[in-house]
Formats: C-alpha cells, structure tokens, sequence
C-alpha cells in the first residue's frame, strides 16, 4: 500500500491526546450522604468495574479514530499492477475496406466496430485514428462522431504494416496502445515488423458468421457478330452457395437483359448479345455476401475507325492489309519517297516495314508523333545496320541492338501478362504453332518483352512512353526471314497493336490503380478536361497533344462507377472505373500472425482490461467508512454502557 500524502501520517502522533485524557482524568466528585451505608462497598466494586471498561473502549475507538482519519487524509492506494504504462496514448486503426461489409451477428462489420467505439470510448479520452484512408492525431470520440458515422468502405486494401509505420514516425515522449480492429483478410506473416517493441498491441478479430460469396470478375468484349456485341461476364463463387444467381446488364440505367444463372462452375462465364453502339451501363448481380463486387461498371465508345499508316515497300505491308480491315481501320501503305509529312500527325498507329534508312526529318517527326500519344510499330529491315538502329532507338529509351545473328531461332513464348495478350487466350497455350526467324538482331533488356525466343532473347519488346508505346521487333517479318505472317499468333498480335491507342475498346479501369486514357479531341494549353459523374469530380493530370489529350489517373476517381469526360461542360467521351475484386474471397483469413498478441471479441473488453491494468485501486473512502463507524460506536459506548 502506498500514498499520495504521505506527510499526512506525521500527525498519528496526535494519538497520545487521548491516552492523555485516558491517563489523568480531571473529573470532579460530589460528595453523596447515604442513611444506610450497608450495600456501599459491593456498588463501589461494581461500578469501578463498569468505569474502567468503559473507558477502555472508548479510548480504543478513539484511538482507530484518529488512526483512520488521518490515513484517509494521507489517501493511501494499492498501485495498478501495469502502473508503467499508465501514461500510454492510445491508437486505434480500424479496418474499412470492402471485406469488413461482411455481416457479423450484430450486422456489417465495419459498422458494428464503429457503434462499440462510440459507445464505449469516453467522451474525455484523447486517442489518435487511423483508417484506410483517413488520419485523426490526438483527438477526442466527440470531435470525429460525425466521421465516423459516416466512414464509408475503402477501396485501398487494408495494410497494417504500413499503418504500424505511421504511428511510429508520429513522435511522442510516451509509449503506446495501439488496438487493431480487423478481419485479418490477406493479413501478411511480416506485417508486424514495423510495430515498436515498447508499444502494447491489442487486436480485435471480428468473425462474420458466413463467408459465401459471387462477385463479378472482369467483362470483355469476346467478339464481334454483324452489329452486336458478344459481351463474357466472368462470375466467380467463393463458399458452399450454389443458389441461381441473377445477372443483369444496364445501359444508362436502362435494363437490357436478365438472366438466371447456375453457378455450376468456377469461374463462370456468362455471354450477352448487345447492339454494336455507344454503351455506358454497368452489369450487377444479387447475393447474400459482399455488396461492392456485385456491379461492374463499363464503357464502350460510339465504333471508330483507327487511322494507320505502313511505310515502305507497300508490297511488304499486304499482310497488314489483310488485318486492318477497312470495317475497322482506315489503313495506308506508303512508300517513304511518296511521303506527305502533313499525314503523321492525324495517325494513330505508324508502322515502320522494313526500311533501310530513316532520314533524320522522319526521325523528328516519329518523335513528336510518339510524344503526342501516338503508337509507334518498328519493323527492322534485315539490311540495316545496328548502328543506324541505335540512333533511332535512342530517341524513345535505352532499347538497344546489340548485335546481328544470321543463327535461325524460334518464338516459343509468350508472356501472356504483357497487354498486347491480355484476354486474349482463354488458358496458356503450350503446344502453339510458333514462327521462327532466319536472320534476327539481340535486342537488350531495357523494354518489357511480349514474344521470347529459344535462347531466351527477344522477338517482340515494347518501349513504355508516358502517352504512348513504341513496339520494337528483332527481324524483318518477309517471308524470305520468318514464317511470323503464315503463324496464328501474328493477327492478335497486330491487332491489339493496332487497337492499343484506340478508344473503341471496353474501358474499365480500375479505382486506385494508375491508369492512362487518350481523349482526341483539341485543347488550349491551359484549358482542362473534366471527369465527373453525380457522386464525384476530378481533374486528373493531363498531357495536351495537337489532336489528343492524354489522362493520367492515380488517386482519383475514388468510387466506382460510370463518368463523363468534359470539356468546358460539355461530354465529349465517357468512361468507367471499378473496385478491385482483392477481397472478394472471405475465407483466407490469417491470424497466425497474431497468435502472440493479446486479442478480444470486443471494444468494451479491451478498454475495461486498459483501465483496469493501469488505474490504482484507491482505498482512503474505505478509511472514511471506518472512521464513521468508529464514531458511532463511541456515541453508542457513551450512551448505553453505564
């Protein structure tokens, strides 16, 4: 037991007031004639019994007395058993991403873990917040109830490590409590590294009571019939539930058609016939699980033609002929004496067939093509020189020939993450029909590669500019090098080259990942383009072209939906982002990671063990109670014991 006023003790010497009192008893006797004196001396026995009792009793209460008031005045406690950490700031980091909407047994998680920190955080409490998105130092539950109430799901993962390294560069002389609340979907084996050894970590695991889930994957355009559209909705099914699922597809709020569909397989895929136009809708779902991966939203633009141009020998470019259809492309093949410089710029795609000499004006123009956002194909011709090459290379990147071989090598893979083949094959196909090359240049490692050879060298490298790509082959494609035009490969491969600028795909992109979009249309240097929808408006970082105007999006959009492009107020294209499916698969929780750390089912419990571990356990009312009864009994001592 120890006390706050110590000092307070040095006045139990007043205990020797009453032993004083005890000891000389001041007391006047009257004198008391009797007639009959026969029973005196046994009454004078007795009384003197009586007497001396009494006093005894009475100078042991008082005694206690004194005793307790002045411990009481010295305010003694027992000392809390976690005492060093009393001073501890508190932290909490909740979790709101879109796992968190899965419903606990009092409902959304997420909403749940906000209702016990309202409930149960004292309104005088300073503690710091941090969710996915947001940041509150030293705050208080009053300051940010409004917030919190309406604290929407987050698009960004949940990531603890980097949370953990936030609070450990916010400096503070004291230590911390930091109480994590979430799911611990994707949680990682190192995401504690970052914490302080001197902090006390506490989490808080919410369980939801079933982890069926569907969610919409992905949808793409997997062909095209007459004037539709074969539109692949790819549904995946996480948990037991093989309930029929309802599927529907809406433009501009429009429903065009709906379906029941059996979840059977996994992932499944559902095929929609829509008219060959303009589309700015979504396709949406109904189930019992998540709700933020139940609509993707998409958009297609009104069919337009591509313009391509092919210089050189235009008997070399007939294969291109042949996949840049004119129901599709506006396709020229041009030999470079005959031609008009004035046509580079209004192109989308250039294809460089094969020349020997790049004349140094071509050169400067290709350059301010490329710059513009324009999409650069260079086919070497098997007589240049490495040299000559390198000069014009130079001018995109650090892509270099090293060399010239005459060895025959092969095309035996493809790197069906790179975008000229995403979606392009259904599975990795492994016993392809792969072309080879006679004569090839060694390109280096500077590009990110689409086609490899045998010996591990690149066919096909593409050159990432900011508003643009420049797609650099080894060889020369003619049939006296290479088979490459009889091989099926050849027809995608040119024409996602061929399309890769273009606006006519579906576009979907993705909230929170860096993406690019060019709008052709003309801008002043300092005018503006737009994107907003009714929920949300941005301004993303735009790079002006003569024709075009390239958009860069990292943080924002922050919600998924569809949106128009404008400029000057008015819509001049349209667009649509959609929420990462990261977390649409409930069941890989990871607490291992955990397993050393203190954790609970509640806030309340949490709290209720901080309080109690660092507050003293005050005693001095105890002290009061006893001098009260003490007081009592000296009053009853007096009075009844005669």
């Amino acid at each position: 037991m120890q006390f706050k006023n110590p000092e307070i003790l040095y006045f139990l010497f007043a205990l020797v007031l009453p032993i004083l009192v005890h000891l000389f008893q001041l007391r006047r006797f009257k004198t008391h004639y009797f007639t009959n004196v026969r029973f005196l001396k046994t009454v004078s026995i007795a009384s003197r019994k009586s007497a001396t009792l009494k006093k005894w009793l009475l100078l042991a209460c008082r005694l206690l007395l004194v005793t307790t008031l002045v411990i009481a005045f010295a305010q003694p406690y027992f000392v809390a058993k976690d005492a060093k950490n009393a001073s501890n700031e508190l932290y909490i980091i909740l979790d709101n991403s879109f796992s968190m909407q899965a419903k606990g047994k009092h409902g959304p998680l997420l909403k749940r873990a906000v209702q016990e920190l309202l409930e149960n955080i004292p309104e005088n409490t300073r503690f710091s917040l941090l969710t996915n998105t947001d940041t509150y130092w030293d705050t208080s539950i009053g300051s940010i109830k409004s917030s919190l109430q309406n604290l929407n799901y987050s698009a960004l993962a949940f990531d603890l490590e980097r949370q953990l390294t936030k609070i450990k560069l916010h400096k503070t002389p004291h230590n911390k409590d930091i109480v994590i609340i979430t799911d611990a979907l994707g949680l990682q084996n190192n995401a504690l590294q970052n914490s302080n050894p001197e902090d006390a970590l506490y989490f808080i695991i919410p369980e939801p009571e079933q982890k069926n889930n569907s969610a919409i994957d992905s949808v793409y355009i997997h062909k095209e019939v007459d004037r539709f559209y074969e539109i692949n909705v790819s549904l995946s099914n996480y948990g037991t539930n093989t309930d029929p699922l309802a599927v529907a597809i809406y433009n501009q709020n429009q429903l065009l058609a709906k379906r029941q569909v059996r979840l059977d397989s996994n992932p499944k895929t559902v095929t929609f016939s829509i008219p060959k136009a303009a589309f700015h809708g979504y396709v949406s779902i109904q189930d019992s699980g998540l709700t933020y991966d139940n609509t993707y939203y998409f958009t297609i633009s009104e069919p337009k033609k591509n313009n391509i141009i092919a210089l050189g020998d235009p008997a070399k470019s007939n294969f291109l002929k042949r996949i840049y259809t004119p129901e599709e492309f506006v396709f020229q093949a041009i030999p470079l004496a005959a031609l008009d410089y004035n046509l580079l710029q209004a192109q989308d795609v250039l294809i460089l067939n094969e020349l020997e000499d790049l004349p140094q004006a071509l050169q400067t123009t290709l350059v301010s093509f490329v710059t513009k956002g324009g999409t650069l194909i260079f086919i070497p011709s098997d007589k240049s020189s490495v040299a000559t090459n390198n000069l014009f290379l130079k001018n995109f990147g650090n892509l270099q020939f090293l060399k010239k071989e005459t060895t025959e090598k092969k095309v035996t893979q493809i790197h069906f993450n790179h975008p000229l083949f995403k979606d392009v094959f259904q599975s990795k196909v492994k016993n392809f029909q792969y072309p080879s090359l006679k004569s090839s240049f060694v390109l280096s490692a500077a590009g990110t590669t689409a086609l490899s050879n045998n010996d591990q060298s690149s066919f096909l490298t593409t050159i990432t500019q900011k508003t643009a790509k420049v797609y650099v082959f080894a060889g020369a494609l003619n049939p006296q090098n290479s088979n490459f035009q009889q091989s099926p490969l050849i027809v995608p491969t040119f024409y996602k080259m061929g399309i890769s600028n273009s606006n006519q795909a579906l576009k979907a992109f993705t909230v929170g990942a860096t993406n690019q979009y060019t709008v052709t249309t003309t801008s002043a240097k300092d005018a503006v383009l737009t994107v907003k929808n009714k929920n949300e408006q941005s301004i993303p970082i735009q790079q002006i072209g003569s024709n075009k105007v390239q958009l860069f999006f990292t943080e924002y959009p922050q919600q998924a939906g569809n949106f128009d492009v404008l400029k000057q107020n008015k819509k001049i294209d349209a667009l649509s982002f959609n929420y990462a499916r990261s977390e649409s698969d409930l069941s890989p929780n990871n607490a291992n990671p955990l397993r050393d750390y203190k954790t609970s089912s509640t806030i309340e419990a949490i709290y209720d063990r901080l309080q109690s571990d660092r507050t003293d356990t005050q005693i001095w009312k105890w002290f009061v109670i006893f001098a009260l009864l003490l007081l009592l009994c000296e009053t009853a001592i007096i009075r009844f014991l005669k």
